[in-house]
């Protein structure tokens, strides 16, 4: 396969926000899996297995943990107790508002009810909101504006009251 078509599979990973992609093409296939924020790996092999010789080798990061590894945790940061720490439900981009430069839903500080909007998610162009499930005040808000995020991957944390 030609570096310029998986150049721009990796290309296209970055901007659609997708987790992984795999294309075969005749006999030869391509599987690129994002880790992380920044990390891409991409992985060449043949779909005819070879008669003799090693295995084929990852195209790029040598030292990148392999395809069947999930996406590294977020640095461990002590929750309390007393503390719901709401996740994303799925993969996306976190937006912490409704448009640029619009105030923000919620800060640290901000007191909210249950069903209030926190943030949206954006996931392959559709907008989702991730509300509260709890009353409370925000105590910590995990993730920057714009960012990618991945399920599970910690948003906020709120003081139940």
């Amino acid at each position: 396969m030609d570096i310029r078509k998986i150049k721009k599979l990796i290309e296209l990973l970055e901007e659609s926000g997708l987790a992984e992609i795999e294309i075969t093409e005749g006999e030869e296939s391509v599987r690129i899996s994002r880790y992380g924020t920044s990390q891409i790996v991409t992985q060449l092999s043949h779909a005819a297995p070879q008669p003799t010789g090693p295995a084929a080798a990852p195209a790029a990061a040598p030292s990148a943990p392999p395809a069947a590894l999930p996406a590294p945790a977020a640095p461990a940061e002590k929750v309390h107790a007393a503390e719901n720490v709401v996740a994303a439900p799925m993969v996306g981009t976190f937006y912490a508002s409704a448009a640029p430069g619009a105030k923000p839903f919620v800060d640290i500080g901000s007191d909210v009810k249950v069903g209030q909007t926190l943030c949206i998610i954006e996931a392959m162009k559709l907008m989702n909101e991730i509300n509260a499930e709890c009353d409370g005040e925000v105590v910590k808000v995990y993730v920057e504006n714009g960012r990618a995020v991945h399920y599970g991957e910690r948003l906020f944390a709120i003081r139940p009251v």
